[in-house]
């Protein structure tokens, strides 16, 4: 009865957990019907897929935090009722000012869900289930992502671009009446400690302009939010180190296996996102191939992601996390000589081995990513090491898009994959993981 009890909610934290990536992507396949609907620029739309971005990356380590504080249950539930919220007010805004307001609220909801999820599981599941577990919340991260386009476009071409937002209400009603029955209201130590407001101001407009600043296109933009980050991000590093507790715990970076598994989870998702976003147009460009061929072609790479993500989290407790994140970047770096090789000589046969290796390499070690930088930390602190994480892979998804308008050519592009593997394996031989033992309670 109890494993019985213990899936369902495993179940219930995996459905609200996999709607924040199927959602951060099925709306690039809507821009243009609701730019259309709304009498908008496509410029304008744009800031429907920024909010997102921007509050996504803002409120996690945020969310983390308060979830050791106020307990994980309870942000979670708060997290998918916000997430119904702006899901709501998404598919009935009446326009793109609204639109734009529900889709922020719609990303709080997600960003709170999201790492108080994960500490929800180290509470709930048991030790030797914990890593498949994390390798099953992986996979649906990942085939989300993958997906979302795909189910928007169907979406869409049976419905209308309001049916994106609507299809998220009977899984988040679902979702929360599961979360309220199912998951239990554990008791255990929690964080003392009151939110460090000011911290969590200059930790929102540090991370705002930065990513406004990479999506800027006119100079004055440029030179505004660069000033606006070159101010604020050292008054948060000075706040933090004065304060007792800060919104981000610095001490926790001292511990190699916690930093160098959040780096590698931004350098993997880098890679990924690279690849997502570039490889449609090298097949289009290259190989002459059309927008539906590559977009099957693509697949490819996220099946090899999700499957492989699936054999990682099986492989973890038998192989460890430092020869698992290793192995993820060998196959990165392999990944990254047979792109520059395909540059030179472009062939579908060699293509599909490169998106093989791809996907393999972002998949494998996900898990072992998220399980050296969740167990190198003391239980209490799940939801900040949650949020961290989360952060840091949003980190390297917004540096993908940056460095793809930056570089001009797709071989200064693959060089630079080639050298993000390198660098990941080069963190990886510095991760050495204890495990922590998991206690019986956790937040309420």
């Amino acid at each position: 009865m109890r494993l019985k009890k213990e899936s369902l909610i495993i179940y219930s934290l995996l459905l609200g957990a996999i709607l924040v990536p199927v959602n951060s992507t099925m709306i690039a396949v809507a821009l243009s019907s609701i730019s259309t609907y709304y009498e908008q620029s496509i410029s304008n739309i744009t800031w429907v897929v920024t909010i997102y971005l921007i509050v996504m990356a803002v409120t996690q380590p945020i969310a983390g935090k308060l979830g050791d504080i106020y307990g994980h249950r309870n942000m979670y539930l708060v997290g998918v009722m916000l997430f119904l919220i702006g899901s709501i007010g998404c598919a009935f805004a009446p326009n793109l000012a609204f639109l734009i307001t529900f889709r922020s609220i719609q990303a709080a909801g997600g960003a709170i869900l999201t790492p108080n999820s994960i500490a929800l599981i180290r509470a709930t599941v048991s030790p030797e289930k914990l890593s498949k577990t994390m390798g099953y919340f992986g996979f649906g991260a990942g085939i989300g992502a993958a997906l979302g386009p795909f189910i928007g476009s169907i979406l869409i071409q049976s419905f209308d671009w309001h049916s994106i937002f609507l299809v998220n209400i009977p899984f988040l009603f679902l979702t929360l009446v599961t979360g309220v029955l199912l998951i239990p209201k554990i008791k255990h130590t929690r964080l003392q400690a009151s939110v460090d407001i000011i911290g969590s101001l200059y930790l929102t407009i540090g991370i705002a302009t930065l990513i406004l600043c990479t999506k800027s296109q006119v100079l004055n933009e440029y030179l505004v939010y660069g000033i606006l980050a070159l101010i604020v991000i050292p008054l948060f590093f000075k706040h933090i180190r004065k304060v007792k507790n800060p919104i981000i715990v610095l001490s926790l970076f001292k511990n190699s296996a916690f930093t160098n598994a959040n780096l590698s989870i931004m350098l993997s998702n880098f890679v990924m996102y690279a690849i997502l976003l570039i490889m449609p147009l090298f097949m289009e460009q290259q190989l002459a191939l059309s927008h539906t061929q590559s977009g099957i072609i693509l697949s490819v790479f996220s099946l090899c992601m999700s499957i492989s993500g699936l054999l990682g989290a099986k492989l973890h407790p038998i192989k460890g996390a430092k020869k698992m994140i290793r192995f993820s970047f060998l196959c990165l770096t392999l990944s990254g000589i047979m792109l520059i090789t395909l540059n030179s000589y472009p062939s579908l046969p060699l293509l599909i081995i490169t998106l093989v290796a791809g996907g393999i390499s972002s998949g494998i070690g996900m898990t072992s990513m998220q399980m050296a930088s969740l167990t190198s930390v003391d239980q209490n602190l799940s939801g900040s090491a949650s949020g961290i994480f989360s952060t840091f892979r949003y980190f390297g998804s917004i540096i993908s898009s940056t460095l793809i308008g930056i570089l001009s050519g797709f071989q200064a592009l693959f060089i630079v994959l080639m050298g993000a593997g390198i660098l990941g394996f080069l963190l990886s031989q510095r991760i050495k993981t204890k495990s922590t033992s998991p206690s019986s309670g956790h937040s309420a």
